[in-house]
């Protein structure tokens, strides 16, 4: 019995090949993964990359241990893929990838690795916390525990969305603090959450963020108190209309108040003051001020004042602070002091004007409302 040839010349009488094209042929595109399969210790940024050569990418999947996928873009000509953020410390990932010729026989290929264990590691602390109802002026404040010289990679790495929808920016405070607001104050009822993203973040050199964390906050009813050093009142606006215009007394002579937008970013009942705290001396020191709540980090606040008798609505009188009168142990809840300690709440503004002072420096405090909005993004 003849016996069937295998691997014959495929051809039919006229020489010409019988079998239609492309048929079991290989695919020409090659998929090339970097780092390499197996690899341990790779880098959390610039590392991981999917190229093609001789096709086109169609497919590509990166996935972490827990099937959280790893989003990415595709170059326009289809030639290469890269993450579009950093990957994860200590992390082990898979990645599948699958690119097609030009006559569409597809080449797929696979690899997984494991990122690296980083030695040292920073964190962020921030303000507000999570589930806080705050006033229009709170920004999203965070402070590291270790300066930053990669500031736009930690910066990508922490994302404000809102609702309603408004635009955003982070700008930098030195090298260890970030803050974030939108170009006006917040509108009432406003929900902020924000994605801290750090984990695998290098940023310094071998100094590697640890934290993934998701924040939210809502922003309160508005309330913006503008206080007037030269006619010595302080008016409290609650949505735009006047809930109340107090007496107040501000900075004297020598000692006199900042101007500018100030954010309350600490409410205490009763708090001691001592001059020597904050370049005065022994000029001052009180054990129990009453309904003090803090505008700035150089020790200005708006608090309740037992002391100084005739001084509201008259004449400024105080160390550079804004006082409202109050009674010895804030026990009166009739008094000014302690009626706008109750109505405020942190992240109010209050607005300081006509003082005979500069304006006060953003980073000073809460206030990066007192720089332009083109300087603060930029």
């Amino acid at each position: 019995m003849p016996l069937a040839a295998c691997g014959g010349s495929g051809t039919g009488d006229d020489g010409k090949s019988d079998r239609a094209d492309g048929g079991n042929a290989p695919s020409r595109a090659v998929v090339t993964i970097a780092p390499r399969n197996g690899a341990d210790d790779v880098d959390t940024t610039g590392a991981l990359r999917v190229t093609a050569q001789q096709g086109k990418l169609t497919e590509v999947t990166v996935e972490d241990s827990k099937g959280h996928a790893v989003p990415g873009s595709l170059a326009a000509d289809g030639k290469r893929w890269t993450p579009s953020r950093h990957l994860a410390a200590g992390t082990a990932y898979k990645v599948h990838a699958v690119a097609k010729d030009a006559a569409g026989r597809a080449s797929a290929k696979e690899a997984a690795f494991t990122t690296l264990v980083p030695q040292n590691t920073f964190t962020g602390t921030f303000t507000p916390e999570d589930g806080s109802t705050v006033g229009v002026g709170m920004p999203f404040s965070v402070h590291f525990t270790r300066g930053i010289t990669h500031p736009e990679d930690v910066r990508r790495a922490i994302r404000v969305t809102t609702e309603p929808k408004v635009e955003v920016a982070g700008h930098w405070f030195g090298n260890d603090r970030l803050d974030f607001r939108p170009e006006r104050y917040w509108k009432a009822g406003t929900r902020v959450t924000v994605r801290m993203d750090l984990d695998g973040v290098e940023g310094r050199p071998g100094v590697y963020g640890k934290q993934v964390r998701t924040v939210r906050f809502t922003v309160g009813r508005s309330q913006v108190s503008t206080v007037d050093a030269k006619k010595h009142t302080m008016k409290v606006r609650r949505d735009g209309k006047v809930l109340r215009t107090i007496p107040i007394t501000a900075g004297g002579p020598g000692t006199t108040t900042y101007n500018g937008q100030m954010v309350i970013s600490e409410k205490l009942r009763v708090t001691r003051m001592n001059g020597d705290t904050v370049g005065f001396g022994g000029e001052y020191d009180i054990k129990d001020v009453p309904h003090a709540m803090r505008l700035s980090t150089s020790g200005t606040f708006i608090h309740g004042n037992y002391w100084s008798g005739g001084a509201f609505g008259n004449y400024n009188a105080s160390h550079g602070c804004v006082g409202l009168r109050d009674v010895r142990g804030g026990y009166d809840g009739k008094q000014p002091a302690a009626w706008f300690f109750d109505h405020s709440m942190i992240g109010d503004v209050v607005e300081v004007k006509h003082s005979q002072d500069k304006q006060i420096q953003p980073d000073n405090g809460l206030n990066g409302w007192n720089m332009p909005w083109g300087e603060w993004k930029s």
